[in-house]
């Protein structure tokens, strides 16, 4: 059963951090301010930089960033490079018994595979998704669906409530990679929903602000709507007020949906709104708009 487990403030560690980029970025910071030692790995130059000024020990290696770490957390692209970098980079290259906390969002098999991996050499491992975006990630308030034994949750809950506002157990390993995939297949259909409601509302004359109003607290209500509304100047600021620039790339959901649809057919689940968000992103995507927030798909419609 899925469980919240309250906040424990951990003793300050020494943490090897991998993967500096959007999401990465602010992660690493949160977990200098808690006061933890934090040793940064990545390709890129410019965020070392950024990570240096927020007070982290930067590496130009990863296994250096890991060699004394009493955690080791990675925030990476994909599937194929958690693997590749766990295999070439952490696992006999991190002190033996060092919990390994991956933050990647990436197919449940690669999850399952490298926490077999790990656990086979000693290493306590979870799987810790996020959502709540770049914001989240920079102002400590990420929500982390997390998948392992229920020991290695408890170890790893107090240092991930470091950046986030809910830690919740989701499961055995790869569980938390279930979670995120499930709950981004419904937020890409929602918003969908969203966006094509609000056109149509347009187009039959009601103002949209009022439409917002009224369904914001009747049963159409969603997330998408009340706290993400994807139409400028209406609902609570979000990236439609910016002209879709910052949140969450459409880019990116469209990976969590095809990795929704990657799990839905090794499972046999029938997807068909799932399948219809995935076509319709894919489409956006590939029209040039793969940088806009995913709300922005509003202008399909």
């Amino acid at each position: 059963m899925a469980q919240d487990i309250p906040r424990q403030r951990p003793p300050d560690m020494r943490i090897g951090f991998i993967g500096l980029g959007n999401m990465g970025g602010g992660m690493a910071a949160n977990l200098v301010k808690a006061g933890h030692a934090v040793q940064a790995f990545d390709l890129s130059a410019e965020a070392l930089a950024r990570a240096r000024e927020a007070g982290c020990t930067t590496h130009d290696a990863a296994a250096d960033a890991v060699a004394d770490a009493d955690v080791v957390l990675t925030m990476l692209p994909n599937g194929a490079i958690v693997r590749a970098v766990y295999a070439d980079a952490v696992l006999g290259k991190a002190p033996a018994g060092a919990l390994l906390i991956d933050c990647s969002t990436i197919d449940v098999a690669s999850a399952r595979d490298v926490a077999g991996a790990a656990t086979a050499q000693g290493y306590r491992f979870v799987d810790a998704p996020v959502s709540g975006g770049i914001a989240a990630a920079n102002a400590g308030t990420l929500t982390f669906m997390v998948g392992g034994a229920a020991d290695d949750f408890a170890a790893a809950q107090p240092v991930l409530a470091e950046m986030g506002k809910a830690v919740i157990h989701a499961g055995d390993a790869g569980a938390g990679q279930a979670a995120k995939i499930c709950n981004n297949m419904l937020l890409g259909a929602s918003m969908v929903a969203t966006c094509e409601t609000f056109a149509m509302a347009e187009k039959l004359g009601l103002d949209l602000q009022t439409f917002f109003d009224i369904s914001s607290k009747a049963s159409g209500q969603c997330w998408s709507m009340t706290s993400y509304c994807p139409v400028p100047g209406v609902g609570p600021v979000t990236p439609a007020d910016n002209a879709y620039q910052g949140g969450f790339a459409s880019a990116l959901m469209l990976k969590d949906l095809r990795l929704a649809m990657q799990a839905a057919g090794d499972v046999g689940a029938t997807v068909p709104m799932g399948e219809k968000a995935e076509a319709l992103y894919a489409a956006f995507v590939e029209s040039g708009k793969a940088g806009l927030d995913f709300s922005a798909i509003i202008e399909t419609f």
